[in-house]
């Protein structure tokens, strides 16, 4: 009796490098170019897919059990997938869990996501390693054709995410109050109405959890695109200013945030907090550099140490861009380092309540060993209106 005959593979992953990989299409047809990145979290596909730092890039899931617990709508980290692409090893079984509203292969085909499963994710894993990010285009034909030569040339072309300012796709369109906070059994996100201090955060591509945990930590939430100025931050008389996470070359997006935050510096004494981008915004500002790293932190288990107490926490990271801790003038401490490279993963200006961190301290997904870093930047805001008081 004769082997039964493979399927036909309905998607290919062609690398720049002429490098393919075939396996089955799910999510929508069609086909995208991006970078290709790999991420090793064991949960929260999800948020990863709806997380605005993955703009301009295509995922890969180190982990196999991906889509087991199917998709829900509290668990986006904004209104739609932002990631171009997923790639990974088992394709989704049907979903098994309380919360599933719709299977991940309908939710990536309603928000148009390119999906390829069937895929040796080790290979691929170590090929990033090895060789850096590289330059991809994927495509999902159920008919299994391809241009193999055109997806190759298309993988080429494109342009790379050095340069590229992507916080102007991601930000919101106009300013909007958040009060929404962390999730909690078993109501889900309850509401801030008892706010102590007034934070303005500026989106380069925020994700929900982070404004969730400063209204968690009795903030009150106005949230300013990328692009605002000193005069539209200070119009809204905040206690503080969080500089949010976002995707793309920071030297780019610096063009104009740099110029803002430095304003704020230089003219108030408010705190100012920044993650992931915000962290290299901030540290551009202050005199520092960013260069571009081989492969980029991806994943929900990175080892981070403290150099302030000594702890070691265990973090959610995604960043394909660094700030170069040798470049940190005078008077701008690292306080973080990766523990995976010595990368530097957080700077604080000495004497001031200014300070940025690389990692995730809202985590989704990952672990929450940073969350006491919101908590600071309310007792900073609480101290500063203290000493307002009694002047």
């Amino acid at each position: 009796m004769s082997a039964p005959t493979p399927p036909r593979p309905t998607a290919c992953l062609a690398l720049a490098d002429g490098s393919l990989f075939y396996g089955m299409g799910f999510g929508a047809t069609g086909q995208t170019t991006a970078e290709l990145c790999f991420n090793t979290a064991m949960t929260g596909y999800q948020e990863i897919m709806t997380d605005p730092s993955y703009a301009g890039q295509i995922v890969t899931f180190t982990f196999p059990h991906i889509g087991n617990v199917g998709t829900n709508p509290e668990d986006d980290e904004t209104g739609d997938p932002v990631a171009a692409g997923m790639v990974v090893k088992w394709m989704p079984t049907d979903p098994s869990n309380w919360r599933n509203a719709q299977p991940l292969s309908d939710w990536l085909a309603s928000r148009g996501r390119i999906a390829i499963g069937g895929v040796d994710t080790r290979r691929l894993t170590r090929a990033i390693r090895h060789l850096g990010a590289p330059h991809v285009a994927l495509a999902h034909d159920p008919e299994g054709n391809f241009d193999i030569e055109g997806l190759i040339a298309a993988a080429r072309s494109f342009a790379g995410l050095e340069g590229m300012d992507l916080a102007k796709d991601v930000t919101c369109a106009q300013s909007y109050r958040w009060d929404e906070m962390r999730w909690a059994w078993p109501d889900g996100y309850p509401t801030q109405d008892a706010p102590r201090h007034k934070v303005v955060a500026v989106d380069y591509g925020a994700k929900r959890n982070i404004l969730r945990c400063l209204a968690s930590a009795g903030c009150e939430v106005t949230v300013l695109p990328a692009t605002a100025t000193y005069d539209d931050i200070m119009a809204h008389q905040p206690d503080g200013v969080f500089l949010s996470n976002g995707p793309g070359d920071p030297a780019a997006t610096g063009t104009y945030a740099v110029p803002m935050i430095r304003e704020v510096l230089d003219k108030t004494d408010l705190p100012v907090f920044g993650i992931c981008l915000g962290h290299q915004m901030l540290a551009l500002a202050l005199g520092g550099k960013t260069v571009k790293m081989s492969h980029g932190h991806h994943g929900a288990n990175h080892p981070v140490k403290d150099y302030d107490t000594g702890k070691v926490e265990i973090t959610s990271m995604n960043h394909g861009f660094a700030v170069d801790g040798q470049s940190l003038p005078k008077g701008v401490l690292e306080t973080h380092v990766s523990l995976f490279d010595g990368s530097n993963c957080g700077i604080r200006l000495d004497g001031r309540p200014v300070w940025s961190v690389q990692h995730h301290p809202e985590a989704s997904p990952g672990p929450q060993d940073s969350y006491y870093l919101f908590e600071r930047f309310a007792e900073a805001m609480a101290a500063r209106g203290k000493v307002a008081a009694d002047a």
